[in-house]
């Protein structure tokens, strides 16, 4: 199937250079099942303990090789999935520091002086982030405003003029009209151009935060596809918000800033040149997304929190205080650029692109009484975003196997668009809840078949954008809708966001689910007004805020940092500790049914994302039974010819490298260890036959460090060969800064030239290979090994047994094969889909 899936991903690339750009690694493919990988993964048993670790990996790059020259063929109707898949084309960032020489060198020349230098810096950077999201937040929303008000206003126009004369299928026509089209430019940047904009962003932020590479995730190119494409959803009139997408924009701002670079734009400011590695980039990155949360709730404490529940998989105590700088700065860009445009200079009364209003305590106080009501309330949020989860996954499942090529996702958005128009407006027109238009803050208040001097109220809530229609389901006085109307609204809301999230757009899924939760949420506190009869119900408004947040939290199942994210955004703490019961039951009663909706298309992705903590039932396995063998080791000083052969291997395409160097004192007779644990990469040793079954004189080989891919990229470029020093051809000693300036997008092996007299050459890596990698003995268990891998963001764990031989090596896909199933401890079948 490699020829078939090319587009089905979150980058959306047929043949592409990932952001390495190395050739030969291709964008991950979505879900499809490649020639030899299993149809599902398999329930582990103790028979077959001994075979985990000894699975053959699907290799489909002789596949690609084979379509160079192959006519090409039709494409497919539909591409088959399969959930029990993990994807082998996704690469690991490096977030364990290389100590070598060079490193060591440079960490040793800092002094007090430079240090100080550096955490200024770091400092300036972070307040850039929040500078440049508040500014991005504030373009968003004013033109999202402008745009949306243009198209509401020529509709509201057309649908009073029509009201009167007749010939309102006209107005229904324009509506309908509108949106598809707006829709459809929003659409068509995404599946053409940048099609990992589409959605929030927050899933593949996540996957980036943890350890995996999302090819184009942080480009500027994303950026600007994304701000544009959340701005045509909204006014298209989608079932989405503009705040999850924020979180994205944030993050693409902190990864380009603190590198101060565009290799988009092919600019190099040379500023913030010690940060261009994966370490620092994925700390700011962490910055840039509490940052985008910040700005849309006006929650910089909620934001801090958001990233570090949601997103980063690796914190400190000195990134906290950054991040929470980020978060205050950004929203306070936004509350005062919003302030000025809209006349209020020194009243700075916007913090977020939403704001819930202010809750009147003693207006809506809630008693102890009511607090089992509430927990109810956590229990209905569950069930239903259980349900809304659900659908959306088989949805999904529906999308990638028929609506895979750009046009088909083009013409769904389209659809869904016209669709949307055409509900908002049938409901409209059945309605007959007029509510008086005296008082009301109804931005487009719609006549239609109303008295003169009302408007009807069905019409609050579809013809507006969603973040409008939310702050009046809190905010508006009891009696303002009619049970049936919400009713409606909810069941026709509910199942438009469901079909909506998914599509190729740049759109969020918080506003929805705050809309939906809001509308059943105050039906909640009508039907409860008519049951007591009592002044303690007066007030739906904080039912509808706790059917919102019930709702959002069986949705995503965040927990903490929503709780605080609410109360910021109502401004009143009185309600914090009914949130959190809130939110608490319906993740518990949402998690019973079907994971979170972040986490269902991470998986959905086949994602190898590693979890907070191992699988509870996997202490039986250990580190020799779920690592990979062979491992490709070079020696310390090493042929150039062999080092240039394994790079431009394809059907490995490992990127670690094992240093090794024999010990004279231990030569022992024994059998050559092809089959083993490192498989050599250069010719046959002295005294044996290139029969791996002959008995020859055997130098045992122990772990002397470990190189990248990336590294000898870099060294091979350079030509850092020791003949060619030993002849003082080399101009200059290397340093740490030939490397960063070639990250992160390491040039290809096949763009490196080494004539046939270099292959000859010898190569050290002494001063380069990290002489100090991790390692662990066979004997670890599972969980233990997770840990340390995980804790530490290790990219390669090298496994030793007890003479320090190299005999295998764990990688996260390794690790995130293994996963808990409803029957117990699962296997993930691996293919390069």
């Amino acid at each position: 199937m490699a020829n078939v899936a090319k587009k089905v991903s979150w980058s959306g690339r047929d043949r592409d250079d990932d952001e390495d750009g190395r050739v030969g690694e291709t964008t991950p493919l979505l879900n499809g099942t490649g020639p030899g990988a299993a149809g599902s993964g398999r329930q582990l048993t103790p028979s077959s303990f001994l075979r985990i670790g000894q699975l053959s990996n699907v290799d489909l790059n002789e596949d690609i090789r084979e379509l160079e020259t192959e006519v090409p063929r039709q494409r497919p109707n539909e591409i088959p999935h399969n959930e029990k898949l993990l994807s082998l084309k996704y690469e690991s960032l490096d977030y364990d520091n290389s100590e070598n020489q060079l490193f060591l060198e440079e960490e040793r020349r800092i002094n007090h002086a430079a240090f100080r230098t550096v955490e200024i810096k770091r400092w300036v950077i972070c307040a850039m982030i929040g500078i440049l999201t508040g500014l991005v937040a504030c373009f968003i929303d004013i033109v999202v405003e402008n745009l949306a008000g243009l198209k509401y206003r020529l509709v509201k126009d057309n649908i009073d003029k029509f009201t009167a004369k007749g010939g309102l299928s006209f107005s229904l026509l324009l509506w309908a009209t509108l949106n598809a089209s707006v829709v459809m430019v929003g659409s068509v940047i995404v599946a053409f151009i940048e099609p990992v904009a589409a959605g929030s962003g927050i899933p593949q932020i996540k996957c980036y935060l943890n350890g995996v590479k999302i090819p184009h995730v942080v480009r500027l190119k994303t950026l600007v596809i994304k701000v544009c494409g959340v701005i045509l959803s909204v006014v298209g009139g989608l079932a989405v918000g503009k705040e999850g997408p924020m979180i994205h924009s944030g993050s693409v701002i902190a990864a380009g800033i603190s590198q101060g670079r565009s290799t988009s734009l092919k600019r190099d400011f040379k500023i913030f040149e010690y940060f261009r590695r994966d370490t620092e980039k994925r700390d700011f990155v962490s910055a840039g997304a509490a940052a985008g949360v910040s700005a849309a709730f006006g929650a910089p404490v909620g934001g801090v929190l958001f990233s570090l529940e949601e997103g980063a998989s690796f914190w400190n105590q000195f990134l906290t205080w950054r991040i929470f700088f980020a978060s205050m700065i950004s929203t306070f860009t936004l509350n005062s650029v919003l302030s000025v445009y809209h006349g209020n200079a020194w009243d700075l009364s916007s913090p977020g692109l939403i704001n819930f209003g202010r809750f009147d305590s003693e207006k809506m106080e809630y008693t102890i009484q009511e607090i089992p009501i509430f927990i109810f309330m956590g229990v209905v949020g569950g069930i239903l975003g259980a349900l809304f989860n659900a659908l959306n996954y088989w949805l999904t499942m529906f999308r990638i196997r028929y609506i895979h090529r750009p046009c088909l996702q083009v013409v769904e958005a389209m659809l869904v668009a016209a669709v949307t128009a055409t509900v908002g407006f049938v409901m409209i027109y059945c309605s007959r809840d007029c509510q008086p238009l005296q008082g009301s803050s109804v931005a487009y208040p719609l006549q239609l078949f109303c008295a003169d001097g009302e408007y009807n109220s069905m019409a609050t809530a579809f013809f507006n954008t969603p973040e409008k229609s939310v702050v009046n389901l809190f905010h508006d006085p009891p009696g303002s809708y009619n049970p049936m109307t919400l009713g409606m609204f909810t069941v026709m809301y509910f199942f438009l966001a469901c079909w909506t999230y998914g599509l190729t757009v740049s759109a969020g899924v918080f506003i929805p689910s705050l809309l939906i939760g809001a509308a059943w949420g105050r039906l909640f506190g009508i039907s409860l007004s008519y049951l007591t009869k009592s002044s303690i119900w007066a007030d739906p408004g904080k039912y509808a805020l706790m059917g919102a947040a019930a709702q959002l939290g069986g949705i995503v199942r965040m927990t903490l940092s929503l709780t605080v994210i609410m109360m910021e955004a109502t401004g009143n703490v009185t309600y914090g500790f009914p949130i959190m019961l809130v939110l608490m039951t319906a993740k518990i009663v949402g998690d019973y049914f079907v994971e979170g909706l972040y986490d269902m298309h991470i998986q959905l992705q086949s994602v190898p994302f590693l979890h907070w903590e191992a699988p509870v039932t996997s202490h039986s396995l250990t580190a020799r039974e779920v690592m990979s063998t062979p491992v490709t080791c070079l020696r310390r000083i090493e042929r150039v010819g062999t080092v240039v052969d394994i790079l431009s291997d394809t059907s490995s395409n490992h990127n670690g490298f094992p240093v090794v160097e024999s010990n004279p004192d231990t030569t022992q007779a024994g059998w050559v260890p092809l089959g083993r644990g490192c498989s050599w990469g250069g010719p046959t040793r002295a005294g044996c036959s290139g029969d791996p079954h002959t008995r020859c004189l055997l130098q045992v080989a122990g772990l002397r460090g470990l190189i990248l891919r990336s590294q000898l990229i870099v060294l091979l470029k350079h030509k850092v060969f020791v003949e060619r020093t030993n002849l003082s051809l080399v101009q200059r000693r290397l340093k740490l800064k030939d490397f960063r300036d070639a990250y992160p997008r390491f040039p290809p092996i096949q763009s490196i030239h080494v004539s046939q007299d270099e292959r000859e050459c010898m190569i050290d890596l002494s001063e380069f290979m990290n002489p100090s990698p991790y390692t662990v003995p066979q004997e670890a268990s599972l969980p233990r090994v997770f840990k340390l891998f995980r804790a530490l963001g290790l990219r390669h764990l090298v496994v030793v047994d007890n003479r320090n031989e190299v005999v295998g090596m764990v990688t996260r896909k390794d690790l995130a094969r293994y996963r808990l199933g409803k029957e117990g401890l699962e296997e993930l079948s691996l293919a390069q889909t």
